[in-house]
């Protein structure tokens, strides 16, 4: 077992060894790479394949053949384990360190450190001769490195990002290869054009605030050692590369964990096309002559890795591109990245948000007005928000968002600066719109005590919320709404439109299952503000495709993983706040009457009833106008303020 272990950018890489003998003692010399029964033979080969991976014969054994060899190991044993074999390794480890050599093997994984400015080499050996191609991919959290076909990286010739790959073609007898790994000399790298290189099998991703994009290049039919590949676009008859399908995978990363170990296992558990299959989401599947593009709704601070599986159908074989991952983030910015996702107006905006939340499911139908105010603010939010962004210039600029590899690391900061002042502003204009329109909710109903046009805003904002809940789960996904926004929204407005027709019939009890359920879920929201939840993504999918007019062909769909709790949560929350509100209000008015009728009542019951003392009160600005003319002069009693009985 070879072993390095560091991270891109850290200290230079290291390789170091030790052996075994038979009765479980250990000769240490560094990290285990195990001779087995102390065959000095075995640490010869080894040490012939690191150095001199082209050769067939072992320098360092100075002419003794494997039979001498063994003779030898098994007549010395005990020099054999505890002198040469400490000795071999300690020269291999020497001059490892000082080549940069780093040896693969087909099909395993090792973590290797690269200094700034430092090439390392990439030794792939004891290739099986029925290996045709080999691919070597390279995997960093959100440093960019080269990998390169030379010791100097050529534009043509090396890829430069996070996640790189070079696939070779290998030729007859060829048993090893070496290709060159090297860091950027900072962290601003140059634009990367996709699809540079004649044999590309990686996948690149652009994202910005509303979605994920995926591009990979198209593949061509496999071909033996040493024969030349078919042409590309010679035919489109089904002898050629058009008979080829493209599989896409998915695979969520733990939710709320920005680690290099979770982003390293997830990478090992996809990286191969069993991998893949079992533990991937299959998204879609391509043709092609469909293009090779697809789109997924950003979801910042979580990771996704996606990859593409490509298949012949008519000869049963398949291969794998190199997987890429994204966190739709930046790992560089110091205020808003990845480890401090989420602005500070934002958090302060649904921490107020999840406490009205929780007050209206509790106590919503019980204080009427508070929930009038709440409802009405949140509807009337979120529509000038929509209205303020897709009409005015506060907006987030998507040119700040561009794709993380195709930009400058150090522009990201720039990204922050930009979009922070801008989203604060509308956010706070839409916030003191959405007072406005909670306070013409309230005034409405308290000047014309129409309850039934309260209600009616009420079930519009339950209808938006179990709409927008229907077509977040895969139903959402399918083509007739990815490809038609007429079809999208004709579904939507109806089945926002039909919850409110049930209000008509049970208003009160339609109101305290508003109260519920949509108080419930702000609570959610405001919990999203600190933690991820794909469940704020039933609103903010929607929001998205507002304001997005492509957002129809993205992927919506998003895995479960922790968010059970928060469906829980949900739920336990929405059917306490229901039930203690039905058990209240069962002997209650089904609601409260109106404070401007009751007014007028009274002011009526006034004028008629002359045994009432306030009949005979003068007008309130009269008795305003009074208190003031107190502060100046004495004021003569009145006298009687009581009608006389007679």
């Amino acid at each position: 077992v070879w072993r390095g272990r560091g991270a891109l950018a850290g200290p230079r890489a290291r390789f170091s060894y030790s052996c075994r003998s038979g009765r479980g003692r250990r000769q240490t010399v560094g990290e285990p790479l195990y001779c087995l029964r102390g065959s000095l033979w075995e640490a010869c080969r080894l040490c012939r394949d690191f150095f001199y991976p082209n050769t067939g014969n072992c320098d360092v054994t100075h002419g003794f053949t494997k039979l001498q060899i063994k003779k030898l190991c098994l007549k010395q044993r005990k020099m054999c384990l505890w002198i040469w074999c400490p000795l071999l390794l300690l020269v291999c480890e020497v001059q490892a360190q000082m080549e940069n050599r780093v040896i693969f093997l087909p099909g395993t994984f090792q973590n290797v450190s690269v200094s700034q400015n430092e090439t390392v080499q990439a030794v792939v050996s004891r290739i099986p001769p029925e290996v045709a191609f080999i691919t070597l991919q390279f995997h960093t959290q959100h440093r960019n490195a080269t990998l390169s076909y030379t010791r100097i990286p050529d534009p043509s010739h090396s890829l430069t990002a996070v996640d790189s790959g070079l696939l070779t073609a290998l030729l007859p007898g060829q048993a090893s290869l070496s290709l060159f790994l090297s860091s950027s000399d900072g962290d601003t790298i140059l634009y990367l054009e996709p699809f540079n290189l004649d044999i590309d099998p990686n996948v690149y991703i652009h994202y910005n605030l509303y979605e994920t994009e995926i591009r990979f290049a198209p593949a061509n039919l496999g071909n033996e050692r040493g024969e030349t590949p078919s042409p590309c676009d010679i035919s489109t008859e089904a002898t050629t590369r058009w008979r080829l399908q493209y599989d896409i995978y998915q695979y969520f990363l733990p939710e709320n964990d920005l680690s290099e170990r979770s982003l390293f296992t997830g990478i090992q558990a996809v990286a191969d096309i069993q991998g893949m299959i079992e533990n991937g989401r299959l998204v879609m599947t391509l043709l092609s002559s469909d293009m090779s593009m697809v789109v997924f709704t950003s979801i910042p601070g979580q990771g996704v890795v996606y990859s593409v599986v490509v298949r012949d159908p008519l000869l049963n074989t398949s291969a794998s591109y190199v997987p890429s991952h994204t966190y739709a983030c930046s790992f560089v910015s110091t205020l808003d990245g990845c480890q401090t996702l989420g602005k500070i107006s934002t958090k302060v905006f649904f921490t107020i948000a999840g406490m009205a939340g929780l007050f209206v499911c509790f106590f919503g139908h019980r204080f009427f007005k508070c929930e009038l105010f709440c409802m009405g603010f949140s509807f009337a939010t979120f529509f000038f928000f929509v209205l303020v962004t897709r009409t005015t210039g506060l907006e987030y600029d998507s040119e700040f968002l561009s794709p993380l590899r195709s930009i400058p690391i150090s522009s990201c900061d720039e990204m922050s600066k930009c979009e922070r002042p801008l989203c604060a502003v509308c956010l706070a204009v839409s916030a003191v719109i959405g007072v406005v329109g909670g306070v013409l909710l309230v005034m409405s109903w308290w000047r014309f005590g129409s309850v039934m046009a309260c209600i009616v805003v009420v079930g519009l904002m339950l209808g938006f919320l179990i709409a927008s809940t229907v077509l977040f789960t895969p139903l959402g996904d399918l083509d007739v709404f990815r490809r038609s926004d007429a079809v999208f929204w004709v579904t939507f407005c109806c089945i926002m439109l039909i919850v409110p027709l049930f209000f008509v019939r049970w208003p009160r009890e339609g109101n305290i299952i508003t109260c519920g359920v949509v108080g419930a879920y702000a609570v959610v929201l405001a919990v999203n503000a600190f933690i991820y939840t794909s469940l704020s993504y039933i609103s903010l999918n929607i929001l998205k495709r507002f304001l997005n007019n492509n957002f129809s062909a993205v992927f919506t769909d998003l895995k479960c993983q922790s968010h059970y709790i928060m469906i829980t949560v949900w739920v336990v929350l929405g059917v306490s706040g229901m039930v203690l509100q039905l058990y209240r209000e069962r002997s209650r008015p089904f609601f409260p009457p109106s404070p401007y009728l009751m007014w007028l009542q009274e002011r009526e019951r006034r004028k008629t009833n002359v045994l009432d003392p306030s009949h005979h009160c003068s007008p309130l600005p009269n008795r305003l106008l009074a208190r003031v003319r107190q502060l100046t002069k004495r004021m003569e009693s009145a006298g009687e303020h009581t009608p006389l009985l007679l």
